[in-house]
């Protein structure tokens, strides 16, 4: 019966495949982080540097975790076990405790986007004096509000997981990525139509290299690992669902164009706009907003701009969709690990994993207000949970997969699961190249991010 299960846990299409892979990479990352940061650290330059190691360094990684777990079939927490390294299990349970310890606060972020959805279908950015960073506050400072959406949020991302894998996650995947792509791309287009925001196009696009520097590099690399959902567990949950013949090297350079393409459309959604709005007003773009950009900063930008009631619903209403198809993924290495090490249902794994985001989600949200002066390190409980999974969680699962990919699996069955076992005609050059970058480059880059995060 568990093989019988097993064998119909398949994604049915090359298309959905990647659209499920896409969809877990385009998340709020995309939307949110990324253009922020591009605006941060040199626009063009920024996003220059995030091309050529997307290409060279990000895309071998990202083929690797998908070999890994095409090759294993199983949850995160047996990989190593299957693939002959029982000792190494320590790891699979730290790869599966990062997606846990990131929905914990994604959920709340996920939850802020369904209120601002129903806050801009309600004509509530309206009025370009309003103290949209007072309203915000007020709203993830309180105590029951934040936790409904948070809920609200959850339940909606938990319809996919429900279904499984072809009747749930391909099946949502494929028209919610549609209409995020549709609803991204009007938003900037409208936004590159406004007066002055040529100004903002030229600065996201128009290279200045002197601006890149060792903090350009590595803001870049760890925004790319972090967007391409690398050492999460995704990758290796999706990868176990992966036909045993399908290209493993097209289905990831297809998923990272595709989580890049939305990356820089979201950039000239938000960045052309707050340069258009600081023309109009005379004043300086309030590029350096930090992530107060989308939830404080664009709701007075839309309040600014004609048509911008419309503009800020089909933001808001993309924001919304990019959060669900990531917490889709994040929530399906933990069904995953519920289905396999408990022996429950799918329903059942999904309900479990549901009432432990919930309840850690709920702490993260309360860290804003009425736990907020309880501190780990320095940072509340929401803070501390966002800087332990992107400092130290994936950086450290990174490592690990690439160091055992490398140096612990032999070359020759790497290699084989890499081309489908010859099925999918991928080039040996590509194959050496990917095993080269993973067993001496990528551990080295991995090791320099992770250092940086400690000494910077």
């Amino acid at each position: 019966m568990e093989n019988k299960e097993k064998r119909k846990e398949r994604f049915d299409s090359r298309f959905g495949m990647i659209m499920a892979m896409a969809g877990s990479a385009v998340g709020l990352g995309n939307l949110w982080r990324f253009p922020f940061l591009a605006a941060q650290n040199g626009g063009g330059a920024f996003i220059f540097v995030y091309l050529l190691l997307l290409l060279t360094i990000c895309l071998p990684v990202l083929m690797t975790e998908i070999t890994l777990g095409r090759k294993c079939r199983s949850n995160v927490t047996r990989v190593y076990d299957n693939l002959g390294a029982p000792r190494w299990r320590w790891a699979g349970f730290l790869t599966l405790l990062t997606p846990i310890v990131i929905m914990a606060f994604y959920t709340v972020v996920g939850g802020w986007s369904v209120k601002y959805l129903i806050q801009a279908c309600a004509f509530r950015f309206t009025d370009p004096m309003a103290d949209y960073a007072g309203q915000f506050g007020g709203f993830i400072g309180a105590t029951w509000e934040p936790l409904i959406y948070t809920a609200i949020f959850l339940l909606i991302t938990a319809l996919a997981n429900f279904g499984g894998v072809r009747n749930g996650i391909e099946k949502f995947s494929k028209p919610m990525m549609t209409v995020l792509s549709i609803t991204i791309i009007l938003v900037a287009i409208r936004s590159l139509t406004l007066p002055g925001a040529s100004e903002g196009t030229r600065y996201l696009l128009i290279p200045d290299f002197a601006k890149i520097d060792g903090k350009v590099l590595l803001t870049a690399l760890g925004q790319a690992f972090m967007s391409l959902s690398i050492g999460i567990g995704i990758l290796l949950t999706y990868g176990s669902y992966v036909k045993t013949r399908e290209d493993i090297a097209m289905t990831s350079i297809s998923t990272g164009l595709i989580d890049t393409l939305f990356a820089i459309i979201a950039g000239l959604a938000i960045i052309p706009a707050v340069y258009a709005i600081a023309y109009m007003n005379g004043t300086e773009p309030a590029v350096n907003a930090g992530a107060g950009l989308v939830f404080i900063t664009l709701p007075g930008v839309f309040a600014s701009m004609p048509g911008g009631s419309v503009i800020a619903i089909l933001f808001f209403l993309a924001l919304l969709l990019a959060a669900v198809t990531s917490a889709i993924s994040m929530l399906e290495v933990i069904v995953r690990y519920f289905i396999e090490e408990w022996r429950m249902s799918r329903n059942g794994a999904v309900t479990a994993s549901m009432i432990l985001i919930i309840v850690l989600g709920c702490v993260c949200s309360l860290s804003q207000g009425m736990l907020g002066e309880f501190r780990i390190l320095g940072n509340n409980i929401f803070d501390f949970f966002d800087v332990i999974s992107s400092d130290v969680l994936i950086t450290v699962g990174s490592l690990i997969m690439v160091l055992f990919a490398g140096w612990r699996v032999k070359k020759e069955d790497f290699m084989d699961e890499l081309s489908g076992h010859g099925a999918s005609h991928t080039p040996t050059w590509l194959l050496k190249y990917v095993y080269f970058m993973v067993r001496w480059v990528a551990p080295a880059i991995i090791i320099v991010i992770m250092l940086s995060n400690i000494l910077i």
